[in-house]
This record gives structure tokens, sequence and C-alpha cells, in this order.
């Protein structure tokens, strides 16, 4: 089966360079503040850029491929039925709700995807369709709920300006915008010495975003939160087994999907979910440790479904 030894080739990439990070933080090489200060460059300067690098060069018809309707009915079906869940055993709050069917449906489309997308799939771009999609339509609706059941009003002042603190979303619409220019005048209007060093600056990504992953492992104390062990584990039944199947079922069924684009539809969909889940249950102190085990366990498990994909798929 060349396609899972390839998704075990590219598994084992992403797992040494995780393995580098938790031995970092270890040995505290760094100190205390490395996991952060990665994070960070990662997220404001290093991602962007190579999103911008990577789909700028993109032809504009492939980026937003129809594919992009499995992701979006997969995630809101799956969110759908964590709701039905909720309202039948878990019975939490509306907030604590929102937060749970966030960390069904919610991809983790640049710490994991990103990495996933380059060294397993072949195409970094194809998580760019994704990103835009949660960023545009998911998190607004998600703050818009939170908004209302923690505050009892909603700040819509907060939630439009909400893509503007996305330097990902800024990135890719940057790199999005320059695609269509470049298809229709018919040659690519960024010089080289400006493209070269946002390209080379992208490059540093994927390694930083996967060694601050691994440093987030270390000292990690999940699940000690009894009482939301179950729903906690539905989470990532949710995402990693039941998401990755409605995925397929769209693809092969409905839309038609063979061969590779069949395969990269429903690995992105077992990707786990995005650590911005956390960042929301922070924001508005809801489900935090709920949404932080939801995240831990459906990363940890991801790869084992992947694998899985990878072959009875590739």
């Amino acid at each position: 089966m060349p396609g899972l030894l390839s998704a075990m080739e590219g598994f084992c990439v992403i797992g040494i360079v995780i393995a580098v990070g938790y031995v970092a933080a270890r040995m505290q090489i760094g100190g205390s503040s490395a996991q952060m200060v990665l994070n960070r460059f990662s997220f404001f300067i290093s991602s962007p850029c190579l999103m911008f690098a990577i789909l700028s060069k993109e032809k504009i018809f492939a980026i937003f491929h129809s594919s992009i309707f499995v992701a979006f009915f997969s995630a809101m079906l799956v969110g759908l039925v964590f709701l039905i869940l909720n309202r039948l055993f878990f019975r939490m709050k509306a907030a604590d709700a929102t937060i749970g069917a966030l960390n069904s449906l919610y991809l983790n489309s640049n710490n994991i995807g990103l990495p996933i997308a380059t060294y397993i799939l072949g195409n970094p771009a194809l998580v760019a369709p994704i990103l835009v999609m949660q960023q545009a339509i998911f998190t607004p609706v998600a703050l818009t709920v939170l908004d209302v059941t923690t505050k009892g009003e909603v700040s819509m002042k907060r939630i439009l300006s909400q893509p503007l603190h996305q330097p990902l979303l800024i990135g890719s619409l940057g790199g999005i915008i320059v695609s269509a220019i470049t298809a229709k005048t018919g040659h690519f209007i960024i010089p080289d010495f400006i493209y070269d060093p946002i390209n080379m600056i992208g490059e540093s990504a994927v390694p930083m975003i996967l060694m601050a992953f691994g440093m987030s492992l270390h000292g990690t104390k999940p699940m000690q939160n009894k009482s939301d062990v179950p729903a906690t584990v539905t989470v990532a039944v949710l995402k990693n087994i039941v998401m990755p199947i409605i995925a397929f079922l769209l693809s092969y069924y409905v839309m038609g999907f063979r061969g590779a684009t069949l395969y990269a539809c429903v690995v992105l969909a077992a990707l786990p979910t995005g650590q911005n889940v956390y960042n929301y249950a922070a924001r508005y102190n809801v489900g935090l440790t709920f949404a932080r085990d939801g995240i831990l366990l459906s990363t940890l498990t991801s790869p084992i479904f992947i694998a899985i994909v990878a072959a009875l798929l590739s």
C-alpha cells in the first residue's frame, strides 16, 4: 500500500519534529516562554507568510474546489449531532454546549492541518478553503451565541472585527487576491525580491508549529474533571470517526469524488479539533477544561484514524 506507506512516512516526519519540541521543553531549552514564542511567531508571521506564498501561486479555481461543500456539511452535521446528544444526555448549559459543538466540528487547519497537508497529501493549499470557511462562518456564529449566552448581549463590533485579528485569514485572502489578479493579467504580479523572503519566512512555519505542539505536551495532565469525561470522549469520537465517515459518504455518493480528491476530503475531515476552540472558551470563561481535554484527546488519537483512512482509501 504505497499510500499508507506515504502516510506513515509523513507521520514519522511530523512525529520526530514534535518529539524534538517535547525534549526541548523537558530539558528547558529556550526557557519557560519558548512554546509561547514559537506559537506567537508562527501564528502572526510564519504561517500567514506560508499561506500567502502558497495561495498566491495557486490557480484561483483550484483554491475553491467543490470539496469545500464536503468540509462544510460534514462539520455542520457533526456539530448538530453533538447538540442533540447534549440535549438527550449531557445537559450542558448553552455556552458549554457551544464549546462542545465547536470541539466536534472545528478542524485544526493550522497546527496539524498544514503539516498533514504538506507531508501526507502533498499540497498545503488544501487547508486554505477550510481555514476561510471556519473564520468567515463558524467563528462569527459561535461568538454570537457565546455573547448572548454569557453576557445577554451581542457585540457586533467584536464579531465583525474578528477576521481582522486572524493573521492566517489575512495572509490567505491576500494570496487569493494575488492569484485572482494573476489569472486576470496572465502573469505573477509579485517581484521575486519580495516573494522570495515571504516564502523563506513561510517555510519556517511548519517546524515551529510542530515543535511548539511538542512543547505543549510536556507536563500535561488531561481528563482531571471526571464529570466531563463522557462528553470529552464523545467529542473525540465525533471529530475523529464520525466526521470522516460523513465526509466519505458526502464525497463518494453526493459529490462523486474519487481518487486523490476523495482521499484528501476524508483525511482533512479526520484532523483533530482546532486549538482556537480553547481560545474562545478562555475568552468567555466557559468550558475551559472541557475544551482543553477535547482538543488533546482528539489530537492524540487523530493519527490513528488518519492512518486507517490511508490504509482504506489511498
